[in-house]
C-alpha cells in the first residue's frame, strides 16, 4: 500500500471525529449563526496568515535529501501567499472589524487559546521534532477543506442571505484544495523512509484533534448549548 492510502487509515479515526463535531456538519448543512461563520473567519486569519512562514520554516530546515521535497514547497507558497487578505476582506463584507481582526486588538477579534495552540505546535514540529511532520497538518486542512468548504461556502450564504463575496475564502479554498490534495498525494508516496512516515501519521493525528479544539471553542462561545 503507497504511503498516502496508510496515512488515510491511520489518521480515520481522528478526521471522522474532526468531520462528526457540530459546527461543521451544522455548518455543512448551514445552519450556523453570523456570529459562527465571523467566529470562524477570525480563527481562520489568524492561523492561515502563518501558512506561508510556516512553508518557509519547513523548507529551510528540510535536510538536503528532500530537495525535491523542498521545490514542491516553493510552489505551495507561490499559491498560499496572501490567502490571509481573503479572509479579512471576507469578515469586512459581514459586517466586521478587519482592521482589529488584522490588529488583534480585543478579545473578540484575537487568536484563541486553540489556535495559538495548533500554530504553536505545527512551528515546534518543524523547528524541534522534523520539518516532514508539517505535512500532517497540511493533511488535515486541506482534507477538510476539499470536504466541507465549497458546500459550506454555499449553503450559509443561502441561509444567512450573504453575497457570493463574504466567502471567498471558502469557495475559493474548496475548489482549489481538490488540486492540492492530489499534489500532495504524490508528494506523500515519495517520502519511504518509516521514521518520516510515522511522524507525519502522528503528527495529523495531533493536529485532527489541534484543529477540532479551535471548531469546539468557536462553537462554545456561539452555538446555542446542545
Amino acid at each position: 500500500m503507497a504511503f498516502y492510502d496508510d496515512l488515510l487509515t491511520a489518521t480515520e479515526t481522528e478526521r471522522n471525529t474532526l468531520m462528526n463535531l457540530p459546527l461543521i456538519t451544522q455548518g455543512a448543512a448551514g445552519n450556523i449563526s453570523l456570529a459562527s461563520y465571523t467566529a470562524f473567519l477570525t480563527q481562520a486569519y489568524h492561523h492561515v496568515k502563518h501558512t506561508v512562514p510556516l512553508l518557509m520554516a519547513c523548507g529551510g530546515r528540510l535536510s538536503g535529501e528532500y530537495e525535491w521535497l523542498r521545490t514542491a514547497i516553493g510552489e505551495y507558497i507561490e499559491e498560499e501567499m496572501g490567502h490571509q487578505e481573503w479572509v479579512l476582506n471576507d469578515i469586512a463584507v459581514c459586517g466586521g472589524d478587519k482592521e482589529a481582526v488584522r490588529a488583534s486588538s480585543t478579545e473578540q477579534t484575537a487568536a484563541s487559546r486553540p489556535t495559538e495552540l495548533m500554530i504553536a505546535y505545527a512551528y515546534d514540529m518543524i523547528n524541534r521534532v522534523n520539518p516532514v511532520g508539517f505535512f500532517g497538518m497540511v493533511l488535515v486542512l486541506e482534507g477538510t477543506s476539499t470536504a466541507v468548504a465549497s458546500q459550506a461556502g454555499e449553503k450559509i450564504m443561502q441561509s444567512l442571505n450573504l453575497p457570493k463575496k463574504a466567502f471567498s475564502y471558502l469557495l475559493s479554498h474548496g475548489a482549489l484544495d481538490v488540486g492540492h490534495v492530489t499534489f500532495y498525494e504524490g508528494l506523500m508516496n515519495q517520502i519511504t523512509q518509516k521514521t518520516d512516515q510515522a511522524i507525519v501519521i502522528h503528527a495529523a493525528k495531533n493536529f485532527y484533534q489541534l484543529y477540532g479544539d479551535i471548531f469546539r471553542d468557536i462553537a462554545t462561545r456561539t452555538m446555542p448549548a446542545q
